[in-house]
């Protein structure tokens, strides 16, 4: 229908057409979103290398067996590769409270940083887990420092002014988190993988992610990994130039984007997040309660029910999402000039709410 029209009549702002169309709060007509559940059309099933990770070290990163999952791919899309949720039961858990908990913590950078003292920072979980705990229905009530998050680097942390990384802007990447990222990527062809940065975006109703393409990466021949867990989002996959009009897709809990080859370098964004489709708070996938028995080596710890409380009341109104990087090739350092930009600082205003075409400047919330 109207998507469609604004899909064929292309020219120059053919995508921020279609991200406003899909940006609207009444934009009800989500008839040529694709969805991965029900594929047809342009979706066709695709294939992984399932002897590159062992039934043991799936289960260790809380994954299903790779001949299990379901992986599909777009056409006219190639190095598009899709995955909904392949998750063991109740792991998805581990992760949300993973991004809710530690990895906001020091050395880690996030948004917050550049408006608050230092000491402020220091455990924003505990300084909003209670007030979460009791929050309301009512959007008039005061928002916990937790809800205030809008991002976090990981690894090497990306420097918003500049766009670039830098060799003496780096922390410990995450034990689990890598092992993770290492997983998947080897099970879509991309062994030796290096999970050398992570951009943690987290996301609310009113929330959107401006037109962009991630390029800062000094090593584009590897994959940019996507993992999203709690509300479902739209998002937009265009081509290599903002005139081309992007495909729309459903993003839900659980789901992998693995985005490689010709497909690592095209603009993208999220203009909308939505609802679980459910109909329920949270979506059933995130009831499932974690097995007690878990493997030797497992990345998966327990939640305690306390923590959880507070992470499915976060996610009733949010959705998190984990884009992880190689950023130098096998034996690559950074030029010259990277190393001496220094952390950078982001900008003060909300990209969340903002369509923005420079890439990747996410703009913090600061209220």
């Amino acid at each position: 229908a109207a998507a469609a029209a604004l899909t064929r009549e292309g020219g120059e702002d053919a995508f921020r057409r279609l991200f406003r169309f899909y940006r609207q709060r009444d934009a009800s007509d989500l008839r040529g979103v694709v969805d991965f559940s029900v594929p047809g059309g342009q979706v066709f099933r695709s294939q992984l290398s399932i002897s590159s990770v062992s039934d043991q070290d799936a289960y260790r990163a809380g994954l299903q067996p790779v001949s299990q999952w379901k992986v599909y791919g777009l056409n006219g899309y190639p190095g598009f590769i899709f995955i909904p949720n392949p998750f063991r039961p109740g792991c998805q858990r581990h992760w949300v409270k993973q991004c809710l908990k530690l990895y906001p913590q020091k050395p880690n950078v996030c948004n917050l940083d550049l408006h608050m003292a230092p000491e402020k920072t220091i455990d924003l979980w505990g300084q909003s887990k209670e007030q979460l705990r009791r929050k309301g229905s009512s959007k008039w009530e005061p928002r916990s420092l937790l809800e205030k998050l809008r991002w976090v680097t990981l690894g090497y942390h990306y420097n918003w002014d500049t766009k670039k990384y830098s060799a003496n802007h780096h922390t410990p990447f995450p034990s689990d988190l890598a092992f993770l990222s290492e997983q998947v990527a080897a099970a879509c062809g991309f062994r030796g993988f290096q999970a050398q940065a992570g951009i943690l975006n987290y996301y609310h109703f009113d929330s959107s992610l401006g037109i962009h393409v991630d390029e800062s990466e000094l090593d584009h021949s590897r994959p940019l990994l996507s993992f999203s867990f709690g509300q479902s989002s739209i998002f937009l996959l265009g081509g290599l130039k903002r005139e081309e009009a992007p495909t729309a897709m459903f993003m839900h809990s659980g789901d992998i984007m693995v985005m490689s080859g010709f497909s690592r370098l095209l603009y993208h964004a999220v203009p909308r997040v939505l609802p679980n489709p459910e109909g329920t708070p949270l979506p059933s996938c995130l009831d499932q309660a974690l097995s007690s028995d878990l493997p030797v080596g497992s990345v998966i710890e327990h939640s305690s029910d306390e923590d959880w409380q507070v992470c499915a009341k976060y996610l009733q109104s949010s959705r998190i999402n984990m884009t992880i990087r190689q950023v130098l090739a096998e034996g690559q350092k950074f030029p010259e000039e990277f190393g001496t930009n220094g952390k950078g600082q982001a900008p003060s205003e909300d990209s969340h709410r903002q369509e923005n075409s420079r890439a990747k400047r996410h703009k913090p919330n600061t209220d």
